[in-house]
């Protein structure tokens, strides 16, 4: 499954969960560094008016599908994914990293969650390495210096797993970043994932995700900031729904009868 943004093309590298935690597992091990990133309909809408998010997005070396509209688009479009929401990678993310000895490192939020989250996580996940926990001020930039500082210190704790919870697209930015300056780390952008581990953010019960409705649960909790973020997601989703299938008419036109 693939989304088109005039020159740049945005890839769902990893089809479900498995695939995604198998190849996360061999880089932790090997130490080798990655950037993983969660799409959704909202990020949809920032890739297409933000050309430093479609740059970053198109950096990232692994990409899931987190969002049902997701998921319905990769079936119209006949390259059908399974849901992947970044904030069910968080425990196993943390698993594969104390498994491979690796130290992890949380990036975001504020001071109070990120140690809230951390005694949670070493509380679960036995041997799990404590790194830098980090919470950026306010108007955080994520490609200036004082990105450019923080990741300076997680290079220097060599291989290991980032959490990064910063929302879209300032995470997945400095994911990319991160890929050019701590070669040997790997980034995850989380988003809420890691204040639902502190416990400082509360997610929609499983029975409400189970039916597809964590959007309004979500839309209900915070309605000034997420029902415009919804209405601009559902004006794209005619458009989104006619490039899939679309796509899946010109592949069956090649394919031999």
């Amino acid at each position: 499954m693939q989304f088109r943004f005039q020159t740049t093309t945005i890839r769902i590298t990893h089809p479900d969960a498995p695939s995604v935690l198998a190849e996360v597992a061999a880089r932790l091990a090997a130490g080798r560094g990655f950037a993983l990133a969660t799409v959704n309909l909202d990020h949809l809408v920032k890739l297409r008016r933000d050309p430093a998010f479609r740059a970053a997005y198109a950096a990232q070396d692994l990409v899931v599908a987190d969002g049902n509209p997701i998921v319905w688009l990769s079936r119209l479009a006949g390259r059908p994914v399974r849901l992947v929401p970044g904030s069910d990678l968080v425990l196993p993310l943390v698993r594969a990293a104390a498994a491979a000895g690796r130290p992890l490192s949380l990036l975001g939020s504020t001071e109070a969650a990120l140690e809230a989250a951390m005694a949670r996580l070493q509380a679960e996940v036995p041997g799990l390495r404590r790194g830098l926990l980090i919470a950026p001020p306010m108007g955080f930039d994520p490609e200036g210096e004082a990105a450019q500082d923080m990741l300076a210190r997680l290079e220097t704790l060599g291989p290991g797993l980032c959490l990064i919870a910063l929302g879209a697209p300032k995470q997945e930015r400095l994911a990319a970043l991160g890929r050019r300056l701590a070669h040997a780390v790997g980034f995850a952008s989380v988003g809420a994932g890691v204040d639902f581990v502190a416990g400082t953010q509360t997610r929609a019960p499983a029975w409400v995700r189970a039916i597809a409705m964590e959007w309004l649960w979500r839309a209900l909790s915070a309605p000034r900031r997420m029902v415009p973020r919804y209405a601009a997601c559902a004006a794209i989703l005619p458009g989104q729904a006619v490039q899939a299938l679309a796509a899946r008419l010109r592949r069956s036109s090649r394919d031999p009868a």
